[in-house]
């Protein structure tokens, strides 16, 4: 009997669930849904993208459906490393063991959509965008969604109703399953906000400046103190943007109120960036919303025999790392290969899912929001720490760890793993981040 499977949520994990699961030939019929304007048609505002890093597990996930990987790749940046810019106009390299990429979400998603449609027609597979999940009823197995037009307003009298055998929760931080399943019995979800901020910027090609010198292939930072920076990557066209993070309270950010102002803030903090910025794009920054980021943990990540949730619906955690992506494609990889486990068995998959991913999303939770200590002393510490374990490590494997940056990174080591290997610091820089926090 065939599955029929609603996917709430055209990220990229949802989109690539699709892909394994209609590979696994005619057992499951696909829908996927989304409240936003299909992104292939409609220029997305630069507020609502960013960068986004892709190591080892997630080009793992994304290799294993056949053409993938080489359309990821087609809009992606290699990068080998990184350089810190310190205010004297000295610069601390780090040349990474293995390459990764860097791409635009917007267009990791377009990319993997575009890979589906062209291989699955409406048959078995069907997409509906400007549609927003307004409800669902567990007990009917049934979903209500909200029809909106390109401006994302609700089109009245427009609701439809569907049905499902299996549904996925794949719609982000502001999770509706995930929020539905609060109703139901014994789940729980903790929410809180991560201590730091961020706003986004867009600069031209740096190249095309004279004086200015960054170097291609490189994410590009610049440390303020361990709770303001600056990080920039290059983009496809040569451009070059990322994101200013800064606390959440007792910031010098949200008091800017014109675009000189801000051109001065950069200029005094972040020189190199200000040559850059035209006036242009300091409006523009002044106009962006300030983003927060909510963190997630989750005591399950599934209902009954019907319902199962990934990525950010499951454990959204703070980008300080660049792991949110790479653990949201990697549950799609998890939850395939419990499915060839238990012989396509659903429920069972959906309770092992739960069972083989808890502790390491819940790992992950713990290392991002603790990556860094929020005082200077410590932070400087574990940066020395952190180069004499690459050292180390290269000089004698056997006997010394990689650095947790390079576990993460350059290996599928379980998070549960390096939360274990670098326990000692993480509860450092948790009371650091504690006591900071208490301060504001």
């Amino acid at each position: 009997m065939v599955k029929k499977v609603a996917i709430v949520g055209a990220g990229p994990s949802g989109i690539l669930l699709a892909h394994y699961l209609l590979r696994r030939g005619d057992k499951y019929q696909i829908d996927i849904y989304d409240r936003l304007n299909d992104p292939r048609l409609v220029k997305f505002s630069k507020s609502r993208t960013f960068s986004i890093a892709l190591n080892d597990r997630g080009m793992n996930a994304l290799r294993k459906i056949e053409g993938v990987e080489e359309a990821v790749k087609a809009i992606s940046v290699e990068t080998t490393g990184s350089i810190n810019h310190k205010k004297n106009g000295k610069m601390r390299r780090m040349q990474r063991k293995k390459p990764f990429l860097t791409a635009d979400r917007t267009n990791l998603a377009i990319a993997l959509l575009n890979a589906l449609t062209q291989k699955y027609d409406n048959s078995r597979l069907n997409i509906h965008f400007n549609s927003k999940c307004i409800q669902v009823d567990f007990a009917a197995k049934k979903l209500k969604f909200e029809k909106l037009d390109e401006a994302l307003t609700p089109i009245s009298e427009a609701d439809f109703t569907v049905d499902y055998d299996l549904l996925i929760g794949a719609d982000g931080v502001h999770s509706v399953v995930r929020e539905s399943l609060l109703t139901t019995e014994f789940f729980e979800c903790n929410q809180k906000y991560y201590r730091n901020d961020y706003k986004t910027i867009f600069l031209p090609n740096p190249n095309e400046k004279p004086g200015v010198n960054l170097e291609t292939g490189k994410i590009h930072s610049w440390i303020l103190d361990p709770n303001t920076a600056v990080l920039l990557v290059y983009q496809l066209d040569g451009t070059i943007s990322g994101v200013i993070y800064f606390p959440h309270k007792k910031n010098q950010i949200v008091g800017l109120s014109t675009s000189e102002e801000v051109l001065q803030f950069f200029q005094d903090n972040f020189p190199e960036v200000a040559q850059l910025m035209p006036k242009e794009e300091a409006e523009a920054f002044l106009a962006r919303p300030v983003s927060s980021v909510l963190t997630i943990r989750c005591n399950r990540y599934h209902y009954s025999d019907s319902v199962l949730l990934i990525g950010d619906a499951a454990h959204a955690v703070s980008p300080s790392l660049g792991q949110g992506c790479n653990a949201a494609l990697e549950d799609v990889a998890v939850f395939d290969k419990l499915l060839d486990q238990y012989s396509d068995d659903i429920a069972l998959a959906l309770e092992q899912f739960t069972i083989n991913r808890k502790e390491d999303a819940h790992a992950l939770a713990e290392l991002s929001e603790n990556a860094s200590p929020s005082s200077s002393k410590l932070f400087i510490q574990f940066l020395i720490r952190q180069r004499f374990a690459k050292i180390l490590h290269k000089i004698f494997p056997k006997y010394f760890s990689p650095s947790m940056r390079d576990m993460m990174d350059d290996s599928t080591l379980p998070y549960s793993k390096i939360l274990n290997l670098y326990k000692g610091w993480i509860s450092k820089f948790k009371k650091s981040n504690e006591k900071f926090l208490a301060n504001l």
